[in-house]
């Protein structure tokens, strides 16, 4: 009796295990797609499109009904997710560079700059350059826009600075080349 107990308790270990490695091997088997996943296609967008430290770049999409209102949509988001990289850079600059001069009102040259960084952004992004642009519709009608757009740091720095050289009072104690040192060193923090 003590050999029969004992064949079916290794019996059943046996059985238990095979079950066991039975379920590990379907549980890898199964796929995503299985399990009702769909890959998601998202054009332009990836690592080359990412800002680095000679380009402001953003992208964004649009969804609409008319094709041309998904172009507009995407690009008008695009456009708004550049002005906010390039405004947050630029304030940062502004921070940082009138705090390492000697600006006598500190807080007035920095609203100055804050000002001047607005127009700057604004005027600029008309120049912005499509790296990247898709056209989808969905079975439903509707028109996706996939976009990506970039600016130049180098020109941004450049009309920044023409716009600062317009100003008197910054002019007297402005130093182009500490502050594209310091632009620069923002510019490769992008990346």
């Amino acid at each position: 009796m003590k050999i029969n107990t004992k064949i079916q308790t290794v019996g059943i270990a046996v059985f238990a295990i095979s079950l066991g490695l039975a379920g590990c091997k379907n549980s890898k088997a199964i796929t995503p797609s299985q399990n009702g996943e769909v890959e998601i296609i998202e054009y332009c967008t990836g690592s080359d499109y990412n800002s680095d430290n000679k380009h402001f770049r953003a992208t964004a999409t649009g969804e609409s009904l008319s094709r041309e209102t998904a172009k507009k949509m995407s690009r008008s988001n695009a456009e708004n997710r550049l002005s906010r990289t390039i405004s947050a850079t630029l304030s940062v600059v502004t921070d940082n560079y009138v705090n390492s001069t000697k600006f006598n009102n500190k807080e007035e040259v920095t609203e100055t700059f804050n000002d001047l960084a607005r127009t700057v952004v604004e005027q600029e992004l008309r120049g912005a350059i499509i790296m990247c642009e898709k056209l989808t519709q969905k079975p439903n009608g509707s028109f996706v826009s996939y976009i990506a757009i970039e600016l130049s740091g180098e020109e941004v720095a450049q009309a920044y600075n023409e716009r600062l050289a317009k100003d008197e009072r910054i002019m007297a104690e402005y130093n182009y080349e500490n502050f594209k040192e310091t632009f620069e060193a923002e510019m490769n923090k992008l990346h």
